[in-house]
């Protein structure tokens, strides 16, 4: 087997185990959520990050919040987009489109599916909506993840490439722990949103991955990498 051929199976083997490690830990969130076996976990958690709340902190995770909410991944996501379509990167462009806005219909209907409440404890800001799963961590997952994907493709030097993935998961970490901190959210609906982000995040990259080695056209891109 060539080396490149090897490369390829191992990005395949290593991206159906990350499905399947996503995809286990959403079930297993839900599950416990059904058996109400969260409530421990959620206020240990919620009472170690609330318990740094001051009028400084919560103006940064208030503008942290913002980089994981809809207008946010929405203006990112735009211009991410016109700077591909730019590059001429027209099948990345494609690939973020629809990555991004079926993850977004995606959260739409698990949250429709749980219903779950709000936290309704020491709330620092108004959130409508549903709580399970966390739409700015489900969000944020597949936005940022599908820059770190893109970065890691372009970049040739190694060390860039894990500087982009380094930043990205920074951010997601963040952007979630701004929404316990924030009071709009339980920690199982970030681990929930996490999980379901990160399930369709591989299945995007795989199919991108797919179409780039099947056809001709979406060859393009593959090549430059």
């Amino acid at each position: 087997m060539e080396g490149r051929d090897k490369k390829t199976w191992a990005a395949l083997i290593l991206g159906v185990a990350f499905l399947v490690l996503f995809t286990w830990g959403f079930i297993s969130i839900v599950d416990e959520l059904r058996e109400n076996e969260v409530e421990s976990f959620d206020k240990a958690v919620i009472d170690f990050v609330q318990g740094f709340i001051s009028p400084k902190l919560t103006t940064i995770m208030t503008s942290i919040t913002f980089l994981g909410g809809v207008m946010g991944i929405a203006m990112g996501t735009i211009i991410s987009i016109v700077i591909l379509l730019f590059l001429k990167k027209v099948p990345l462009a494609a690939f973020m489109a629809i990555t991004v806005g079926i993850g977004g219909a995606f959260n739409s209907l698990l949250k429709s599916l749980f219903k779950r409440d709000r936290p309704d404890f020491h709330v620092l800001i108004e959130q409508g909506g549903y709580s399970f799963p966390s739409g700015h961590s489900m969000g944020s997952f597949i936005f940022y993840g599908a820059i770190a994907f893109m970065l890691y493709r372009a970049f040739d030097r190694h060390l860039y490439k894990w500087i982009s993935i380094v930043i990205a998961i920074g951010l997601i970490l963040m952007i979630g722990t701004s929404r316990v901190y924030l009071g709009v959210h339980y920690p199982s609906d970030i681990v929930g949103g996490y999980s379901a982000g990160g399930a369709w995040l591989i299945v995007s990259i795989l199919a991108y991955s797919y179409l780039a080695k099947r056809y001709k056209w979406w060859n393009k891109d593959e090549k430059k990498a």
